[in-house]
């Protein structure tokens, strides 16, 4: 009922693997124009460059984040090499784990789609929409900014890609989206809190 796939449509840019530079336009589309990419995208496909994407995303963020936290701690003169290793080890942790967390909540969002739509969609189409809603990561990396990307992702541009894709009212992707939005946060917010405390104990 829900399923439209076979409607023409152009087809989205997605990443390319052997053009890991493709990924800059991949994220600037989603940001910017996130109905636009998934106008034209299919969620059957492989998952093989959208898990490379997340890698390539989560480890530039990773690499930013560590830098920042030590030109702020050398401008305050509070460099630590303990502290900075452990920033690095937690950011490396994360950038590896990355596609494992958003698979994780892959299933969370592919039990309220069938939830509310029945079995219109798999983990597999779930997880590809997912990998690239979450390009709005690449911001993970900025202090505060790194919450409002996260509910970005999450939120907005995987409510625009249920809408677009599964074409259902916006309130229906909006319920659809918060159902799963909200034990994916409370878990995203608590490994912040452990992570925190390992780090500043």
């Amino acid at each position: 009922m829900f399923r439209l796939y076979n409607l023409p449509m152009p087809e989205a840019s997605e990443f390319d693997s052997s053009r890991p530079a493709s990924a800059v336009s991949v994220i600037r589309t989603v940001l910017l124009d996130p109905r636009g990419f998934y106008e034209g995208f299919s969620p059957d496909g492989p998952v093989k460059e959208p898990t490379l994407f997340l890698w390539l995303v989560c480890g530039i963020s990773a690499v930013l984040y560590v830098l920042t936290g030590f030109m702020i701690a050398a401008a305050f003169g509070e460099i630590s090499l303990a502290g900075t290793g452990m920033a690095a080890l937690q950011a490396v942790v994360f950038a590896v784990i990355s596609p494992a967390l958003v698979g994780a909540a892959a299933g969370v969002y592919l039990l309220s789609i069938r939830t509310f739509l029945g079995r219109v969609s798999g983990f597999s189409e779930v997880y590809r929409m997912l990998a690239y809603a979450c390009s709005a990561m690449i911001l993970a990396w900025v202090p505060v900014v790194n919450a409002i990307a996260f509910t970005y992702a999450l939120m907005v541009v995987m409510g625009i890609a249920v809408k677009t894709i599964f074409k259902i009212p916006t309130l229906t992707a909006v319920v659809v989206c918060l159902v799963g939005f909200v034990p994916v946060a409370s878990v995203f917010i608590w490994v912040q809190i452990l992570l925190a405390g390992l780090l500043f104990q």
